[in-house]
Formats: structure tokens, C-alpha cells, sequence
């Protein structure tokens, strides 16, 4: 059976467990590892491998909103349809979806910046102009080959997958291998940020996490999604951790915390250096170069089919802009065209700022939805829910004092990004929420 949104076919049945699997972990690792272990240890300091792990207990608390309700509701409308069948068709289930719609295209921004600063690692460029140049490059590639047609893509991602995991997986046992499992980073003082300093970098931690929500987008086209969609989730995020500290220990074993946040845009490649040598540290550039480049061709291919449902859904407003085709091709384009906006214009730790206040608030905003609305009809309980949306809180508040204190500027621009999106679902929408959805009405 097909579906029909937006100009996009959906085909229930479509992608296997495993490719759903793959689907996850192929987002999830190419931003969570190449990209942001320099940032998350640069506030956890020695403790930043734990941060991966806290960043996974609490996916794993927010994930049960999402399988409860896309058990209950597979859907190709994923988040958006969560949101609607807890706020009704409102300006706060609109406003949320696109917060999740527009940290999917920071995303691709922060994976195409990651892209170019490993691309540039063998010939000593760290910065300048080619950074922007190279990041807008891919994103425009990852254009062309959706443009092409999608067919391949998921086969694409079930193979990029196997290469990353197999290939990080190497990394990590080679470089604690050759340090005789001595961690170098564990040699220094715990954090100079203490407590708030770690559960800031658990906010970062998180992002390394949020592809398994490129699941729950798909659950209309996994075959049993009922009892599918909750096993690719737990299984991506279980890979990814076991993944994610294997990076996070060889990265420590080779270089100090010093040395990583220096090299925090590439610190793998650095890390690759003494534990390798340089054909470690060449392979390990080509992995990060392939890795990226196909997180970024299946991110684009997300958000685009997200922003085509959102504007099936009425959520969002829509203008061709004088272009032909389906709505999907037109999102392509919106979603390339925000994507290198950001690439050019913010470096990697704004960017990754950026995405994880946008999706921390969405993440509550769900979680609030689905315990006020519809927990009995799904059968969720309570405890969990509430532990999830305290769980945010409590990062989000210590994220956003450690960035008041280095970066106030982003925070300033988070909160302005985020009043705008629910100002302008305001004004598009004729209402906040509408109560006959939001108590039990189908």
C-alpha cells in the first residue's frame, strides 16, 4: 500500500528492521562522533565518555514517549503526527514540529562543517574559507543524489552504516590496543566546569543521540511497526553507545583533554596520530570524510520528506517560488538552502548549541503532550514520562547557564529562534491547541 504526502511515496512494508536500524545509527553517528566529541569533552572534561552514556539513559527515557505513541499510530508523519494527536492541529503542535524540522537541518550543517574540517586535516588546514566552501559542497551533493531519486538510498544507508560502525569500531580497539589501555585524558582533573560543565555536555551527549527520531518518522513503512519501530530504536541507541564509548576511550587513551578540545572539529583524525601513524591517521580521515558525507545524503533526504508532511498537514505555509515538481523536491531546496546558510555562517560549537536548544524544547514540549493528553490511551506511565521531561529540564537549564556564561550570544539567538517559530505558527494558525484533539478524539 502506498501514501501519498506531499508529493512523496510512502510504501507501508518498505524498510526491514534492519534497515530501519541502519536508517538510525547511519544519522546518529555521523554527528554524534566525528562532530561533537571535541565539544562534549570540552565540558565534561575526563568524565566525557560517562556523558555518552548519561546522554543515552536519558534518550532512552525520552525514546518511550515516541514508541508508545508510534505503536499506537505508526505513521510516516512521525513527530508530527505525535504532536497532533496531543495538541490537536494548533500553533503548538506546529511550532514543535518545525523546532524538530529545523534541528534535523543544523544537523546537516553541523555533520557538513565536520565533512570539511576532516576533508582539510592531511593538508594542515584548520579554518579559513575553504571550510564554508567544502561544507556547502556536500550539502549541494547530497541534493543532486536525492534529486536522483531515492530508491538506492536506503540500501545506500544499510551499507554507509556497516562501513561506519565496523570501521569506528576498529578505530576504538586500535588506539586503546596501542596505548597499552592507558587513558592519557584521565591523567587530568576532572572538569575546570564541575557539575554543570558535565550535565552541559550530557545536552550535546543527547544530539549524538536524536537519529533515532529519523525512526519514528518512518513508522508508517517498517514492516510490523508495532513492534518494530521500539526495537530499531532500542537497537540503534545500544549501538551507538557501545560505538560511542569505544570513540570516546581511544580518543582518551591517545591525547589528553588539552589536546582534544584543541583538535575538537576533528579530534579523531588528531587521536589517530600516535596510535596509528599516519596510514591510521589517513583511514581514519577517509571513514570521517565517507561517514559525513552520508549522514548529511540521509539527512537531507529526512527533513525534506519531514517539511513535506508538516506542509501536507497544513502545519506550515508553502510557496512554490515558481518552481515545478512535487513539494518534496521544493523542501529539498528550502532545506539546502538553510543548511548552507548556517555551514557559512556559524562554527561548529554554535551550530551544535543551536540544535540542542531546539530539540531539548520540542523533546519537553512532546513529553508534556503525551502525559497531559494521552498516556491512558496508550497505555504509558506516568513515572517514565515525567522522569524524561524532568531529565530535560535539568540539562537544558545547565546548558543554558554554562553558554550564558561562554557564548551568551547564542542563547540569545536560540531563544529568539525558538519565539519566532511559535509567533509564526501563531499567525498562521487560527489557534494554540484544539481541545477536541487534545482529549481523546481521533
Amino acid at each position: 500500500m502506498k501514501h501519498n504526502h506531499g508529493g512523496g511515496d510512502y510504501k507501508a512494508g518498505s524498510i526491514t528492521l534492519g534497515g530501519a536500524v541502519a536508517m538510525g545509527t547511519g544519522v546518529m553517528i555521523g554527528a554524534g562522533i566525528f562532530a561533537l566529541t571535541g565539544q562534549i569533552a570540552e565540558l565534561a572534561g575526563t568524565l566525557f565518555p560517562i556523558a555518552f552514556i548519561v546522554g543515552a539513559i536519558v534518550t532512552g527515557f525520552s525514546a518511550y514517549s515516541y514508541v508508545k505513541m508510534s505503536n499506537a499510530w505508526p505513521s510516516a508523519g512521525g513527530i508530527a503526527m505525535i504532536l497532533q494527536k496531543c495538541y490537536g492541529p494548533g500553533a503548538v503542535a506546529a511550532g514543535a514540529a518545525l523546532l524538530m524540522a529545523l534541528s534535523m537541518v543544523i544537523a546537516e550543517s553541523l555533520v557538513a562543517r565536520t565533512f570539511a574540517a576532516y576533508l582539510l586535516r592531511p593538508f594542515n588546514i584548520d579554518g579559513g574559507p575553504l571550510v564554508p566552501i567544502l561544507s556547502v559542497g556536500v550539502i549541494l551533493f547530497a541534493f543532486l543524489v536525492n534529486i536522483a531519486g531515492n530508491r538506492s538510498i536506503g540500501l545506500f544507508s544499510l551499507v554507509m552504516a556497516a562501513i561506519k560502525i565496523g570501521g569506528i569500531a576498529i578505530f576504538g580497539f586500535a588506539a586503546l590496543w596501542s596505548s597499552g589501555f592507558d587513558f592519557a585524558a584521565g591523567t587530568e582533573d576532572i572538569s575546570a566546569h564541575g557539575a554543570t560543565g558535565f550535565m552541559a555536555s550530557v545536552a550535546l551527549a543527547i544530539l549524538a543521540f536524536k537519529g533515532f527520531t529519523t525512526i519514528t518518522n518512518s513508522g508508517a513503512e517498517i514492516t510490523d511497526p508495532h513492534r518494530n519501530v521500539g526495537r530499531a530504536i532500542a537497537i540503534s541507541i545500544a549501538l551507538c553507545v557501545v560505538v560511542y564509548l569505544l570513540v570516546a576511550f581511544g580518543v582518551g587513551s591517545s591525547l589528553t583533554i588539552d589536546q582534544i578540545v584543541d583538535a575538537r572539529d576533528y579530534s579523531l583524525a588528531e587521536a589517530a596520530k600516535p596510535a596509528l601513524g599516519e596510514a591510521g591517521f589517513l583511514l581514519t580521515v577517509l571513514l570521517a570524510v565517507v561517514a559525513t558525507a552520508s549522514a548529511v545524503l540521509a539527512s537531507v533526504f529526512a527533513v525534506s520528506r519531514m517539511l513535506a508532511m508538516l506542509t501536507d498537514m497544513k502545519m506550515i505555509p508553502h510557496s512554490h517560488f515558481g518552481m515545478t515538481g512535487p513539494i518534496q523536491r521544493h523542501t529539498l531546496v528550502y532545506t539546502v538552502v538553510v543548511a548552507s546558510g548556517l555551514a557559512v555562517f556559524f562554527d561548529l560549537g554554535r551550530i551544535a548549541s543551536l540544535g540542542a536548544f531546539f530539540y531539548l524544547v520540542m523533546d519537553m514540549v512532546v513529553h508534556w503532550g503525551v502525559w497531559r493528553f494521552r498516556r491512558e490511551d496508550i497505555g504509558a506511565r506516568s513515572p517514565i514520562l515525567i522522569a524524561a521531561l524532568c531529565f530535560d529540564a535539568i540539562v537544558l537549564t545547565a546548558f543554558t547557564a554554562m553558554k550564558l556564561q561562554s557564548d551568551p550570544m547564542i542563547v540569545i539567538l536560540a531563544g529568539a529562534g525558538i519565539f519566532t517559530v511559535f509567533f509564526f505558527e501563531r499567525s498562521y494558525l487560527s489557534n494554540w491547541l484544539a481541545p477536541q484533539y487534545g482529549n481523546r478524539d481521533e
